[in-house]
């Protein structure tokens, strides 16, 4: 069974970076994808990434977040730059056979505990 370990979280200041990462204790060779959860909010997608190393974002964190995967490592990465306090959340990566990009967490079945990313105003 595949275990996904997320890191990389923090408390930075509006406009500050963070990169999270997402360590898969085997090879995924499915989609993967950075999901957030607000205090009282739903869980939503932030981005997500094929086998082929196509990206799709939420258009809130288009331009400003990138989704990358390195399969040497069997590791996927968030960078966020230009953050804002709506970022605020917990952060968790999540695989899943996907046929089309989606960042419908209802596609994805393994998911990591989640890292906390705080932005300040």
């Amino acid at each position: 069974q595949v275990r996904l370990v997320e890191s990389g979280g923090g408390s930075v200041q509006a406009g500050g970076s963070l990169r999270l990462s997402c360590a898969a204790s085997v090879y995924v060779y499915v989609t993967m994808a950075w999901f957030r959860q607000a205090p009282g909010k739903e869980r939503e997608g932030v981005a997500v990434i094929d086998q082929d190393g196509r990206p799709m974002y939420r258009d809130s964190v288009r331009g400003r977040f990138t989704i990358s995967r390195e399969t040497a490592t069997n590791t996927l990465y968030l960078q966020m730059n230009s953050l804002k306090p709506e970022d605020s959340a917990m952060y968790y990566c999540a695989a899943g056979f996907v046929s089309a990009l989606s960042l419908d967490p209802k596609w994805y079945n393994t998911w990591g505990q989640g890292t906390q990313v705080t932005v300040s105003s």
